[in-house]
């Protein structure tokens, strides 16, 4: 706890220096050991092989084939293109149910190919898609679901499955938060009939930009591929449409110095977890979302909610206050997809339907994490906001009465 002669003048907000004198970040990325790095660098640029399928991305698909346990890994410029690709592949067309709490580009994959996406709300316990409400979003036009791991918690994907056979429909997963994350004993990646990971900047296992499809479909993984690549297959034939959807060989060689490191990142992440879970248990209205036994987990997140039935401060409000401290929490993922366009605009009484989603995306707070965040920031971060919620009521009125 802050000592009882901390004022509240003493809040950034209120014209105070910082808590932390350097910005503090969600998703700082990860920094792989730079000599391994660099060899890695020095032996692309000694083979003269740039892109198109080098020994870079075929050594990192096959790593992580053989990690993940799946009969293929498609690697890919990234997510979004990977989600495009996947859910082309597939056929799908005309309507796929989606949650709406994800980040955007979930629904884009889809509305940017001409599918509509059908937003369905969440378990509130899991923040994933809720498989019970997915039967009555069924129309003629449905043709697949298009579930999302949240925050690393994998969906509940075994009832997606039951509900996909039933209605026939076609079952994609956006794993872009759960790479190295286990389901029941089984590493994410093999679930559906294909999940897409993200490896951008900000993830704890980064190719700088980029993304894999994995998939036990050995049919739909060369159709993958020949989609990645224009649709060629071999010199000067092309067999099936495609798009420019390649990793590169300097991507690949930062991913496979990233690999080399990712135990030590899960570690670093779990341990940063347990002091936030430390420092904020006793912190009245902020609750930290633990991750569930018994499963492996990446520990990228640290999500917690704010109840406002326990404190006068809303979740803007504090993240009005962090900011100023250079504390970049975040609200992922505010505000839900269907209330940004062009969905907003689709479907303007979406939020009607979706109650859990809008009181989850109302509350929901991201703390700055990773390799870059050390125990003493995230002791600072805790220490704060116990001092902050300790004289909540004043702050509250302090930000009501000015401009900021």
């Amino acid at each position: 706890m802050y000592s009882k002669k901390r004022e509240l003048a003493d809040l950034a907000l209120f014209g105070g220096p910082p808590v932390s004198e350097r910005l503090l970040h969600v998703g700082k990325p990860n920094i792989p050991d730079r000599s391994l790095l660099m060899k890695k660098l020095e032996d692309v640029l000694d083979s003269g092989w740039l892109t198109n399928n080098g020994p870079m991305v075929k050594e990192f698909e096959e790593r992580l084939r053989d990690l993940l346990g799946v009969r293929n890994c498609v690697a890919v410029s990234n997510g979004t293109t990977g989600l495009e690709i996947a859910t082309r592949a597939l056929g799908l067309t005309g309507e796929v149910i989606v949650p709406a709490f994800t980040f955007v580009a979930t629904a884009h994959c889809l509305q940017w190919q001409g599918i509509k996406p059908v937003f369905c709300d969440i378990d509130p316990v899991s923040g994933c898609i809720d498989p019970s409400l997915i039967d009555s979003l069924v129309t003629r036009k449905t043709t697949g679901i298009l579930g999302v791991h949240l925050w690393g918690r994998p969906c509940a994907v075994e009832e997606l499955e039951v509900v996909a056979e039933r209605n026939g429909l076609k079952l994609v997963l956006d794993a872009a938060h759960a790479f190295g994350c286990t389901h029941n004993g089984r590493h994410v990646g093999g679930f559906g009939k294909a999940e897409v990971f993200s490896f951008h900047a900000t993830k704890f296992l980064s190719t700088m930009e980029g993304g894999l499809i994995s998939t036990d479909d050995d049919a739909l993984a060369e159709k993958m591929r020949l989609m990645r690549n224009f649709g060629f297959k071999g010199m000067d034939n092309v067999i099936h449409i495609g798009t420019n959807g390649k990793m590169n060989e300097f991507s690949a060689a930062f991913g496979l110095a990233s690999l080399a490191q990712m135990e030590h990142v899960i570690s670093k992440n779990r341990e940063n977890h347990l002091e936030y879970r430390s420092g904020l248990e006793s912190v009245p209205g902020i609750n930290l979302r633990d991750y569930p036994d018994g499963d492996k987990h990446n520990y990228q997140y640290v999500i917690a909610e704010v109840d406002t039935r326990e404190t006068a401060l809303s979740r803007d409000d504090l993240i009005r206050i962090l900011h100023a401290e250079n504390i970049r929490a975040r609200r992922y993922f505010h505000p839900g997809c269907h209330r940004m366009e062009p969905y907003a605009t689709m479907y303007p009484e979406a939020s009607r339907d979706l109650p859990n989603t809008e009181l989850l995306a109302s509350g929901v707070i991201a703390f700055p994490t990773g390799t870059a965040v050390s125990s003493d920031d995230i002791r600072r971060i805790c220490n704060l906001l116990a001092f902050v919620q300790e004289n909540a009521d004043e702050i509250a009125s302090r930000l009501r009465s000015i401009q900021i």
